[in-house]
């Protein structure tokens, strides 16, 4: 047997011991009064004798959780008086629950971890910031069980040292009213007369004093704060949006479908980096490059030859062309239509609540921040001299580059290496650490191999030292993971290592709005800056640069700036999908397996190979897998990773199923048409499903039908 179950079978033992022979009859009051005058004169003869025993059986008692606290707290007061006992009985009673709390945290702290640890993590977080103040609160209010307190505590990562401190200072007023009872016992017939309905209210409103106190330090803090802007007599508008994006743009729609005023800025494209620059002329050239890949292996589909050349040239002014089709979805024109005032021009936020924009001054009740990303543009030495590109300005090309050198492993940087390639370019990638960091090692490794077969060349663990030109030749200088020098000729380089939130220019400075070591905006829960009304949203306040991240923030910023005087809502985190758009498409929700191991969560997993997949096969796309990891033995879904074609697609079945707390049984029990790709979302489920078939039962089953072919036969002789 393990250590912890001796301990658990030691602690059972203790409290039948204490239940069987009846020890809690010298807990009651009766008993106490009683034995008053033989414990305070054997208290008068050896004082620290009598202390030290008393602690000991205070602290045994509040340590196992026996039920008793309330009459040894009188006894406290009886044998010693108010200033001898409440300091004693205090320091006691602290001690013993914090022998709980370590015992709670010892015992069962992992275990609930593992099986619960996606749904605590947001206690935990709640606790690191405000542990302290939930717990003195607890232990002031006498309607909360302070042994339920030190179990439910020990199940969190709050500091034993915090807990301890701060049950010693919540305890105080609890225990000097019951230790000065104590010192009046004989007025006392039942414990219930010491605690009148006046004495739980006042102890109860004392409990909240520490949040009270709270709200009023940070009323006055950010009354200071706003004292040294002039508030407008009355609003022009009800929001201003500055960034016309993804975040802005859903911000703005919303503002207008309720019917609220709405100014939306922008300085340069409607539609921002999203239309203009990333997801929607991506796709579009990853289109045109995953033709080109089938045409060239169009033997695999029983063709003998397939024929395709095509314009580099005319490829890109495709790209353009995708862009401008879509770009009326988010036009000024549409915006102006739906009831949202559009400007063009650089926003400056001069006040709380006004902006000015061409020479104008604008003024609304609340300001949303959606102002986007830019490409980070790595500080390597000569750069400057070479030609260089980055996610934003590679759409300028019309020239195919021969020999593409692209910085940077992760999403970015592997969709448009891939696409090049297929594009007949000869690219390199360099990456720093790993490709995919993100990602789980078998996902990785499909996507690996799936550029290296494309023709990608792809280093990492490499760091990039300068880059040199030399006439019209370029050259990037980079030092491999052994230490040795590398000297690399390329026609362009692309700078694919990130984004960085655009929150320079805006009058953040002036405002004193602070933002990390990122540079994203610092945002709360609701997505209030230190302005409570100003929010930012989007790649402007992070924590997560995708556009349908922008899209849920925006509603999130938009509503609780139009209504947060009468309900705010907190950023709903918990479930975040994200696609990575090579071929094989990386599609994944919830944790991954280096996720859940880190955060030390139990998991199973439970994995689909699509070779076994039919449409696959008949699609000559059987490479790849569904895997699903879910609780231990039980078909709830803590996170999906799947890795080959239509991934993206395949996902949002589970995204559903999460987002609604539906298992893998429901996924199994729901007709999937046959044969397409979403059956592997199906045959992911069944596997788990045989994976925990109980075993008992077919053995019954098999000796049921035995027993049923076996009377057949009797009868028929």
């Amino acid at each position: 047997m393990k250590k912890r179950g001796w301990i658990v079978l030691l602690l059972g033992l203790i409290i039948s011991c204490f239940f069987i022979f009846d020890l809690d009859r010298f807990l009651s009051l009766e008993a106490l009064k009683e034995s008053r005058d033989d414990l305070h004169q054997t208290y008068q003869q050896q004082p620290l004798l009598v202390i030290g025993i008393y602690s000991l059986i205070y602290i045994v008692m509040a340590a196992l959780s026996f039920p008793g606290a309330t009459v040894l707290t009188l006894a406290g007061g009886a044998m010693f008086g108010v200033w001898i006992g409440v300091p004693v009985v205090l320091l006691s009673a602290t001690i013993g629950a914090t022998l709980a709390f370590w015992m709670a945290r010892y015992l069962l702290r992992d275990i609930v971890q593992r099986r619960f640890g996606e749904r605590l993590e947001t206690i935990n977080k709640g606790l690191a910031r405000d542990g302290a103040f939930y717990l003195f609160s607890l232990r002031l209010a006498p309607v909360f069980p302070f042994f339920l307190i030190n179990l439910l505590m020990g199940l969190t990562t709050l500091p034993s040292s915090t807990y301890f401190w701060v049950s010693l200072a919540g305890m105080f007023a609890g225990t000097a009213v019951y230790v000065n009872a104590g010192t009046q016992l004989a007025a006392f017939t039942r414990l219930s007369d010491i605690m009148s309905p006046v004495l739980v209210i006042s102890l109860t409103v004392l409990a909240l004093f520490p949040w009270l106190a709270r709200w009023m330090i940070e009323r006055v803090r950010i009354r200071r704060l706003y004292a040294r802007w002039p508030k407008p007599v009355q609003f022009d508008r009800n929001l201003i949006v500055i960034g016309a994006g993804a975040a802005g743009l859903v911000s703005a729609y919303i503002a207008a479908a309720t019917r609220a005023k709405v100014t939306l800025i922008e300085r340069h494209k409607m539609g921002g980096d999203c239309l203009n620059y990333g997801c929607v002329p991506s796709k579009a050239l990853i289109r045109t490059a995953t033709f080109l890949h089938q045409a060239k292996n169009a033997q695999s589909l029983g063709l003998a030859q397939v024929s395709a050349q095509y314009d580099f040239a005319q490829v890109m002014a495709r790209v353009h062309r995708v862009i401008r089709t879509i770009a009326p979805h988010d036009s000024e024109e549409r915006y102006r239509q739906l009831g949202v005032e559009v400007i063009h021009g650089k926003a400056m936020i001069t006040s709380p609540w006004s902006v000015e924009v061409n020479g104008q001054a604008l003024t609304a009740r609340a300001i949303v921040i959606a102002t986007g990303a830019s490409p980070v543009i790595p500080k390597i030495p000569g750069l400057e001299t070479v030609r260089y590109y980055t996610s934003d300005t590679i759409w300028s090309l019309t020239e195919r580059p021969q020999r593409l050198v692209v910085l940077g492993g992760g999403p970015i940087g592997c969709e448009l290496a891939q696409a090049f390639a297929r594009l007949d370019c000869k690219v390199t990638q360099v990456v720093r650490s790993d490709l995919l960091p993100r990602e789980d090692a078998d996902a990785v490794s499909l996507v690996s191999a799936a550029l290296q077969a494309d023709g990608v060349t792809i280093l990492t663990q490499t760091e990039t030292l300068r880059c040199e030109k030399q006439g019209d030749a370029q050259f990037l200088l980079l030092r491999d993971q052994n230490g040795a020098s590398l000297r690399l000729p390329f026609d362009a380089l692309l700078c694919a290592i990130g984004r960085v939130p655009r929150t320079e220019g805006f009058g953040l400075e002036q405002l004193g709005i602070p933002v990390s070591d990122a540079r994203a905006i610092e945002t709360n829960a609701w997505l209030q800056t230190i302005y409570p009304n100003i929010y930012s949203c989007g790649d402007a306040a992070g924590p997560y640069q995708f556009t349908h991240m922008a899209a849920h923030q925006a509603w999130y910023a938009s509503v609780n700036a139009l209504f947060g005087n009468v309900k705010s809502f907190k950023v709903d985190y918990s479930l975040v999908p994200w696609t990575t758009f090579t071929d094989p498409e990386v599609a994944r929700a919830g944790l991954s397996e280096k996720q859940a191991r880190t955060r030390g969560i139990a998991f199973e997993v439970t994995c689909f190979d699509l070779k076994e997949l039919d449409r696959a096969i008949a699609d000559e796309a059987a490479h790849g897998f569904v895997k699903v990891l879910t609780v231990p033995d039980r078909d709830r879904i803590l996170g999906v990773c799947i890795v080959g074609a239509h991934a993206s697609d395949l996902l949002a079945e589970f995204i559903l199923a999460m987002k609604h707390g539906l298992g893998l049984n429901k996924i199994l029990s729901t007709i999937h048409t046959y044969p397409t790709w979403s059956e592997a979302n199906k045959y992911a489920a069944g596997a788990w499903k045989r994976a925990h078939a109980p075993q008992w039962l077919l053995n019954w089953l098999e000796k049921y039908h035995t027993n049923r072919r076996t009377k057949a036969r009797i009868k028929a002789d």
